[in-house]
């Protein structure tokens, strides 16, 4: 996987969770997170057996999670116990260019800006959520990063996510943005290529459980 692609994605990631600076390790970046279901993760842009395998059997803490560019299949063979995998994703990039965005009949678009997160969320007519998503800028020039893009079931293939992604876009654009990345799920993935973004790979999420209690015999 490209590091550079790796390490916008992660500067950027950092600042729209409210997440601890990344820091650099020989192999990837360690990020704190600070939340009971993940605690920390470790990114490997360049993992391999011996790596994955050192590290499921080093990190032993409960809420630590590995994100790998590799395909689930690949990277199965090579974990210790006590882990398990998340949901498949992807990392994907695109261009950004200004674009002419208008909200759907009945539904209405609200933006606002705080600590370098701009969040757009779509309103139906009275109020209800239809769909949100959030864009990171962590500086004048450098690769957004779009995250938390999720578009109510009930309001689905109306083309909302879509105007969700658009926003971004315009957002970044403005804030001096040639290029954005996100980490998609597989569902989303099929939205974002259908707006011209590009997939470098997958993107395999492993999550270290509680381990189980020790019965005595």
């Amino acid at each position: 996987m490209d590091a550079e692609l790796v390490r916008s994605w992660v500067e950027g990631w950092v600042v729209s969770r409210g997440a601890a600076p990344p820091v650099a390790e020989s192999w990837g970046f360690t990020v704190d997170v600070g939340l009971s279901g993940q605690v920390t993760r470790h990114v490997l842009p360049d993992a391999d057996e011996s790596l994955v395998r050192k590290l499921t059997e080093t990190a032993t803490a409960p809420g630590t999670w590995l994100k790998v560019f590799l395909p689930q299949q690949t990277v199965a063979p090579w974990v210790a116990p006590g882990w398990r995998f998340d949901d498949d994703g992807f990392l994907m990039s695109a261009p950004l260019h200004p674009t002419a965005v208008g909200a759907p009949d009945g539904y209405q678009v609200r933006t606002w800006t705080r600590g370098g997160v701009t969040r757009v969320l779509v309103l139906t007519r009275d109020g209800a959520f239809a769909a949100h998503g959030q864009v990171a800028v962590p500086g004048p020039g450098r690769t957004a990063v779009f995250d938390q893009v999720e578009t109510s079931a009930a309001h689905r293939r109306k083309g909302l996510g879509s105007l969700v992604m658009r926003t971004l876009g315009n957002v970044a654009a403005a804030a001096g943005s040639s290029a954005a990345v996100l980490a998609a799920t597989a569902e989303g993935r099929t939205l974002y290529e259908f707006l011209g973004w590009r997939t470098h790979g997958p993107l395999t999420s492993l999550v270290r459980d509680v381990p189980p209690q020790i019965q005595e015999t």
